[in-house]
């Protein structure tokens, strides 16, 4: 009774009662509601924001998201970083706070937007690790006949190094997205997006064999006919975690840095395609990056072209 005569005072002297705060229970579940109902953002970023989310409302440990200032938050990433977190995983907190905030001020739970003075600082960026030609080469390789699905391993990492595809993509391809005469797919990107992809006569060949010797044979132990392109030995569609052991299968096989992940072709991809001449937009476009600057981090791994072009046309050189 006291709290609804202390609001009904503050309306007779006339100001409008504060809102509550926000439960940090409640409000994260709604925050991912947004990014799904809203932004369509693909499964795996709504997940990865929803970590990052739960983990800063965790540290703030319950004090009120109204009273939240910049400093708090550049304190939290330097939190995150003296417990190791990688750089590239860092920016991405800092893009999941950034969206939290502006989610709590459209919906009028905060008044300010702290988030909007936290910049992702160069220190928090990472070059991304990139295999040499000659490693990639053994590694595409790797798959030998020996091993009991020898077509599809060879035939998977051939597209991801081909394509430049994310994991989650790859595990998506289905059989009708394959258009191989026309030497292209179609691949299935964050937030719905679908885009063409060019392929070469490598990786052509090599799906071609699998679809030929063996596809066939794992969707036959599948009680309902498979879309995907690419199935589990049960004749389910591969997931991530099962093309994640492959990577690092074949990997540890060929000596290859043990930290190497499906994303690390795909960073090869990139850089290949940027040395060997391909222009920033372009590959922009083949990344399915929404962002150029995204794209731009593989302008501070590959310099040999620029040195090249230096070399030929600078009358000092």
């Amino acid at each position: 009774m006291s709290r609804r005569l202390t609001k009904l005072q503050m309306l007779r002297q006339g100001e409008a009662p504060k809102p509550a705060s926000p439960a940090p229970d409640t409000v994260c579940g709604d925050f991912l509601d947004y990014l799904k109902g809203e932004c369509h953002l693909a499964a795996n970023t709504i997940d990865a924001y929803g970590r990052d989310i739960r983990l800063f409302l965790q540290w703030l440990g319950g004090k009120d998201l109204r009273k939240v200032r910049v400093g708090q938050l550049s304190d939290f990433m330097g939190h995150l970083r003296d417990k190791g977190q990688a750089p590239s995983s860092i920016a991405r907190t800092v893009v999941a706070v950034r969206t939290f905030f502006r989610y709590l001020q459209l919906e009028g739970r905060v008044t300010d937007n702290p988030a909007e003075l936290l910049s992702t600082q160069k220190m928090w960026q990472r070059v991304p690790g990139v295999l040499s030609i000659r490693e990639v080469d053994d590694f595409l390789r790797s798959p030998r006949k020996t091993d009991t699905f020898w077509q599809r391993d060879r035939a998977i990492l051939e597209v991801l190094y081909a394509t430049g595809c994310r994991a989650s993509e790859v595990c998506s391809l289905r059989v009708r997205d394959m258009s191989l005469k026309e030497r292209h797919i179609k691949a299935h990107g964050k937030g719905g997006k679908q885009r063409m992809v060019p392929i070469g006569s490598r990786a052509i060949q090599a799906i071609e064999l699998y679809l030929e010797q063996l596809r066939g044979k794992l969707a036959a132990k599948s009680p309902h006919p498979p879309e995907a392109l690419f199935l589990s030995r049960g004749g389910r569609p591969l997931d991530r975690i099962q093309l994640w052991r492959l990577v690092k299968l074949y990997a540890r096989r060929v000596g290859i840095d043990p930290k190497i992940s499906p994303h690390s072709l795909r960073h090869s991809f990139a850089t290949h395609m940027l040395a060997g001449g391909a222009d920033l937009r372009q590959v922009q476009e083949l990344l399915g990056h929404a962002s150029i600057q995204t794209t731009q981090i593989y302008t501070h791994v590959e310099h040999s072209r620029l040195k090249k072009v230096h070399r030929q046309f600078h009358p000092r050189a």
